[in-house]
């Protein structure tokens, strides 16, 4: 199974908060992402495991 086949788990999403914000996580299929509107971050999934690391997160423009 490819990376981008791979689907997140509904029930981690609904635990994972952005570890900015402590805000809720919106999942990016297409791009294997968890986005964090409030903090406009998008953290990877690599393998199916998000990277909850402010560090490894993609800024989002407005």
């Amino acid at each position: 199974m490819k990376s981008k086949d791979r689907a997140i788990d509904p029930k981690m999403l609904e635990l994972l908060v952005c570890p900015v914000t402590k805000g809720r996580l919106a999942y990016d299929a297409e791009r294997q992402e968890l986005v964090s509107e409030k903090a406009r971050l998008a953290y990877p999934i690599r393998d199916g495991v998000p990277i909850m690391l402010s560090s490894e997160a993609r800024p989002i423009e407005p």
